[in-house]
């Protein structure tokens, strides 16, 4: 049995800041982007579980009518301190440590990568556990982190095997681990570190 990872539509937020659990909305463009999402899913769900956050509350809502589990522990990254500020503006005496090893440092008052992962897997094994199929709508880092989680793959490895654009849909398979990539079209360029970083 399948269990879908969906993650959110562009989110209502300048490129260049750092947000995780911030409860941003959604751009102008959603409908259109839920529309992309839709014809990669089935018909029926046993289950649908989201992250609270409302650019993943909203998306749910919009692509199913089977009433939907909000789960604290599916929300994205705690960025603490660097909530809402722009990445090049985070003090790079506190912001480098966390750019050597994001998967171990936390970020300051926020968490470090593993931490999401923890929390996340959680989830997902009851989820995996309970009917299926599911839909689970949520966060890029909370999809690499299960995605990393079926398919052993280091966390340090998890942005370049697992590229998840805006509105991405991946189907993992319980019964033998593996995942396809259903749908996953870039909408627009993110920036997740400082520009620095890219160049």
């Amino acid at each position: 049995m399948d269990i879908y990872l969906i993650r959110h539509t562009q989110p209502a937020v300048e490129k260049g800041i750092c947000y995780g659990q911030t409860d941003l909305d959604v751009v102008d463009s959603f409908h259109a982007e839920a529309a992309a999402i839709r014809p990669f899913l089935p018909d029926t769900f046993k289950a649908i579980y989201s992250s609270p956050l409302q650019r993943c509350r909203k998306l749910a809502e919009h692509l199913f009518e089977h009433p939907i589990q909000f789960h604290p522990d599916l929300m994205e990254l705690h960025c603490g301190d660097w909530e809402m500020q722009h990445w090049d503006e985070i003090n790079p005496d506190a912001l480098q440590p966390w750019m050597d090893d994001f998967v171990q440092v936390r970020i300051p008052n926020g968490e470090s990568y593993i931490d999401l992962y923890d929390r996340v897997v959680r989830q997902y094994e009851s989820i995996a556990s309970q009917d299926l199929p599911a839909a689970i709508v949520a966060h890029g880092g909370v999809i690499r982190s299960i995605l990393s989680h079926v398919t052993n793959t280091a966390l340090i490895d998890s942005f370049q095997q697992f590229p998840l654009h805006y509105g991405c849909v991946v189907r993992i398979s319980t019964h033998d681990k593996g995942y396809e990539m259903l749908y996953n079209v870039p909408v627009v360029k993110e920036q997740h570190k400082p520009s620095s970083f890219y160049k």
